[in-house]
């Protein structure tokens, strides 16, 4: 048996989607799958500048943790069954441990990584940092896990280096243990067929911020641009309180999507924008360094805070309006790009792997 132990669903988020997706991935590979999720009751608001109530996220998790406690407690649980925790920051992790390690049920847990305190510009980083308890904490829950997921090496490569530097060598040899860590695509096979409704739609000369309005993502500069280059419609996503639909729409019909974010470790929307025909613009940093070809990247300096991309400004300027008077000429190299994401970094086949 294969528990699933989901992220709570944001209906205008990818995991709206996963909740579905992933057990029926599974179930497709021939597995037998159980999920375990939270109540719908929770909180709806989130906590401003994220997607989840930090509140009610700990109302969800504390359901899931009951939940495989009762299973513990009627025998469902047998030796070698699986545990997916698709947020790999989860206190059950630890309670899942506990429970197989002193009923003497050996179970293999899974665990996929999205961000934590390691990341000094994630809400953990720049809001708790290094504070002892949490990077113990993700400490343990990475030793707890054994197949951690990453969908990039650049994530790999910034947990790792957090850790290494504060821990033992025998830490510092599991990093490399096979199958410890793996890199891995996420799982969103479902986001090509869903977004055909909006390929092929008219374009016009429109370019979107489609992240998260906070200070990592720099919609400053976006704003800024906005100011600058008048000739063009820009528009903040998150500021239109747009359905999945109507955010689908604005995809479709725009040229360009634009990144000057300083965390990323995967970056979903510029990929959703690519699949419509919208041409990323991405700093030459974080995760979008081994995502991208340089023809979508500019240089890392440009905004590296609002202060290096005024000095840079000109610069970044004249790349936008290069790509959106020369669309048309960009879309072969687009189409290129969006099947190499598409196999390397949006496929859950090596995820899959660790099943069989």
């Amino acid at each position: 048996m294969i528990y699933v132990v989901d992220i709570e669903a944001v209906s205008t988020r990818y995991t709206g989607q996963w909740q579905s997706h992933v057990p029926n991935l599974l179930r497709k590979a021939g597995h037998n799958v159980q999920i375990i999720a939270g109540p719908t009751d929770i909180p709806a608001a989130t906590t401003p500048g994220a997607f989840l109530n930090f509140g009610g996220t700990n109302i969800y998790k504390a359901s899931q943790v009951e939940q495989m406690g009762r299973l513990f407690c009627n025998g469902a649980v047998r030796p070698g069954d699986h545990f997916v925790f698709t947020d790999a920051w989860h206190p059950g992790v630890i309670n899942l441990k506990y429970m197989a390690g002193l009923l003497g049920i050996p179970v293999t847990i899974h665990g996929l990584w999205h961000a934590g305190s390691y990341d000094p510009q994630d809400f953990l980083g720049r809001l708790i940092g290094d504070a002892k308890w949490v990077r113990h904490a993700e400490e343990s829950f990475f030793h707890a896990i054994d197949h951690n997921y990453f969908a990039t090496d650049f994530h790999i490569n910034l947990f790792a280096k957090t850790f290494s530097e504060t821990v033992d060598n025998e830490w510092k040899m599991s990093i490399i243990e096979q199958g410890k860590i793996v890199r891995t695509g996420w799982p969103m096979e479902y986001m090509d067929n869903t977004l055909n409704l909006y390929k092929g739609m008219k374009k016009r000369d429109l370019i979107l911020f489609p992240h998260r309005i906070a200070p990592e993502k720099q919609v400053e500069i976006f704003r800024d641009l906005k100011e600058q280059l008048p000739q063009y419609e820009f528009v903040v996503c998150q500021e239109q309180e747009l359905t999945k639909n109507e955010y689908h729409n604005l995809l479709g019909e725009a040229k360009m999507v634009f990144s000057a974010n300083l965390q990323e470790t995967l970056g979903i929307s510029c990929y959703e924008g690519a699949l419509v025909g919208a041409i990323p613009l991405v700093p030459d940093r974080l995760s979008y360094t081994e995502m991208y070809y340089d023809t979508f990247k500019y240089p890392s300096k440009w905004t590296e805070s609002f202060e290096a991309y005024k000095n840079h400004r000109p610069n970044l300027c004249f790349a936008i309006c290069q790509h959106m008077d020369h669309y048309e000429t960009r879309l072969p190299k687009l189409l290129a790009q969006t099947r190499d994401l598409t196999n390397n970094f949006f496929s859950a086949n090596k995820l899959l792997e660790n099943f069989k």
